[in-house]
């Protein structure tokens, strides 16, 4: 949730719409509990019967996440909860339960009141997950409290590049950049918010952010002010800098009207009720008439100078809506905005220091501090390790019921990216994918969820490529026209011409982004993969490869060029000798021989006007009939 009303609303205006490359090379903090809560929802929704949704999603969007859109993942997992946020918990767990928000018991936002423990079984969700992603070799940081929190502060701090989350209470926490959903597999672009573009936007920094926080309401306090919704809130803490917005709520909690300052600041309670001050009389008496100044008898006797025209002598009467431009006016309506002005600020201040134990420290407190990692020693160095792929493929057989071959074949667009980046770096001690596969070649260009890609070709330079285990197993195979890929070892993918997804899994695999499964080539010799990967980062592991691929294309494109070239400048040509019949005739060649027809008739034995009756008396349709036989 977050703050409180429709916050991102106010915030939507001023999203950035970024495509799939906008995270190539970025570090990005992912709040754990956001994706395991929401993508799990929507498993359930689409599949009710689905094995564990929280790891079926998690992986998935994690291969696609890294190897598709290229970026480096920290996850983030919630720590103890606040106190404070005990009754948004209660709240939401009635949500859940289908109960009556009414129901709810008020609760007292209180630091020291006794923290409950978080929901058993989403607890062990999370350490499942957990356990998935240390088998994947990526950074897991655990928080001390919330997990945006501490996401909000590695953006801060620099040691990522943007916060997956739909908290907005990110932004609260310190966050610079937040996207808020993701969807690798969608075409559309993805909505992120920059905090510069916010400031730029709408003068709001993160303490005018907290402030309307305390205001509107957030999932430490739902309440927040009676009256104060974000636009509301918006207008009031406009009023004041980041440096003193707080320490004004500070003084309008304690009953002190901010907008006079010095010593002689009145109380809130002293100050007169917007309805019992009078408005003084600024403006002159103006025609009832015409609605310029002076009067109507004066205009009739002499004529108003505003409006005299030609040689009318009276004033003409005021059309609808006129307003009046002379300076009286103008000072009585400057008047009467600044009077409406200073009522709405006494009113709502009037609500704001009706509140008890405002504004709470606690929630200040919580929102501007820097210390949320569940770590003493600081933020460690992030590092993403190779996945361990024996305990992985243990583990994803026993929880999700997976084949071995399944889960090495979805892990190698993972791999290939972690390959093809160490060959980058020359950190590679291996020049094999997987230890099986040897890049072969680039074979095209191919555009992906609106991005670039290269094809490439991997070929397999092991010995053994197909089973040899048992004879019958092969004829049987050999009988369904089907061919064997051996991927690692003894596991073997069996794939058929029909099919494109291994014929030994028996769920959906209608996933929220599931990665691409390589495509699988056999030419009766040689086996050999096709993997989308990284335009960049192929050119920078193999140079040589990418730069002989580049000239190919350029060759291509260059005879692709001299051959429309020459198409269109036979186009152009007059052909020499009959025209076969049948062929439709250029514009200069249809007027040639319709000019042609209304002469006389020449050697080459055209057709004389004399010859087609274009009598008038004919039909249209008759007549084109006989113009162009």
């Amino acid at each position: 949730m977050g703050v409180g009303g429709s916050f991102w609303d106010l915030l939507k205006p001023y999203a950035r719409h970024e495509g799939a490359g906008y995270l190539r090379g970025r570090r990005v903090a992912v709040d754990l509990s956001f994706w395991v809560v929401s993508h799990s929802a929507a498993i359930r929704a689409r599949s009710p019967h689905a094995r564990l949704p929280h790891l079926r999603t998690l992986f998935f969007r994690t291969l696609s996440l890294f190897s598709k859109m290229g970026a480096f993942p920290v996850f983030v997992v919630d720590g103890q909860p606040s106190p404070l946020k005990s009754q948004a918990r209660a709240a939401r767990f009635f949500r859940g339960s289908g109960m009556d928000l009414a129901a709810l018991p008020e609760a007292e936002a209180n630091a020291d009141s006794p923290v409950q423990p978080r929901n058993a079984k989403f607890t062990r969700y999370v350490e499942d997950c957990v356990e998935l992603l240390e088998y994947l070799g990526m950074p897991v940081l655990r928080a001390k409290g919330e997990g945006e929190a501490l996401c909000a502060q590695l953006n801060n701090q620099g040691h990522v590049d943007a916060c997956i989350t739909s908290d907005s209470d990110a932004f609260l926490f310190g966050a610079k950049t937040v996207i808020k959903v993701l969807r690798s597999n969608c075409k559309e672009p993805f909505e992120c918010y920059n905090m510069a573009d916010i400031e730029s936007g709408l003068g709001l920094k993160r303490k005018q952010m907290v402030a309307m926080a305390l205001l509107v309401g957030s999932d430490h306090d739902l309440h927040g002010v009676p009256g104060f919704g974000p636009e509301t809130a918006l207008r009031f803490v406009q009023l004041f800098d980041e440096d003193n917005v707080l320490a004004k709520l500070y003084e309008i909690g304690k009953g002190v009207y901010p907008f006079i300052e010095g010593v002689s600041a009145p109380s809130i309670d002293d100050l007169p009720s917007p309805s019992t001050k009078s408005l003084p009389r600024a403006r002159s008496p103006h025609c009832s008439h015409c609605g310029h100044p002076g009067n109507k008898k004066n205009h009739i006797k002499d004529g108003c100078n505003f409006c005299l025209v030609d040689s009318l002598e009276h004033c003409v009467e005021k059309p609808a809506g006129f307003i009046c431009e002379c300076p009286s006016c103008d000072k009585a309506r400057n008047l009467k905005a600044q009077r409406r002005n200073e009522n709405w600020q006494i009113k709502v201040c009037k609500r704001i220091a009706a509140e008890t134990n405002f504004p709470n420290e606690e929630i200040i407190k919580l929102y501007l501090s820097d210390d949320n990692l569940d770590n003493e020693n600081g933020v460690p160095l992030l590092t993403w390790n190779k996945p361990d792929m024996e305990v992985l493929v243990n583990f994803l057989s026993f929880k999700q019921n997976w084949e071995p071959a399944y889960i090495r074949q979805r892990m190698l667009p993972m791999l290939s990216t972690i390959y093809l980046r160490e060959m980058a770096s020359s950190q590679s001690k291996s020049f094999l994918l997987y230890d099986q596969y040897k890049f072969h070649s680039i074979q095209r260009i191919k555009i992906r969820y609106g991005h670039p890609y290269y094809l490439v070709k991997w070929k397999r330079v092991t010995r053994s490529m197909i089973s040899n285990d048992s004879p019958s197993k092969q004829t049987e195979l050999e009988g369904k026209n089907e061919k064997v890929v051996v991927l690692d070892g003894d596991d073997e993918v069996v794939f058929s011409d029909e099919e494109e997804e291994p014929t030994m899994i028996s769920q959906s695999t209608e996933l929220l982004d599931e990665p691409d499964v390589p495509q699988v080539l056999d030419d009766d010799k040689n086996y050999f993969l096709l993997t989308d990967e990284d335009i960049e980062l192929v050119n920078a592991a193999f140079p040589d490869e990418a730069q002989r691929f580049q000239e190919e294309q350029r060759l291509k494109e260059a005879k692709s060029r001299a051959r429309k070239s020459k198409l269109n400048v036979a186009g152009f040509e007059t052909p020499k000798g009959p025209r076969p019949s049948g062929v439709q005739l250029s514009i200069k060649e249809f007027y040639r021989s319709k000019k042609g027809l209304g002469g006389d008739s020449g050697k080459d034995g055209s057709r004389k006007s004399s010859d087609v009756d274009l009598s008038k008396n004919l039909p249209k349709s008759v007549r084109r009939r006989l113009l162009f036989d």
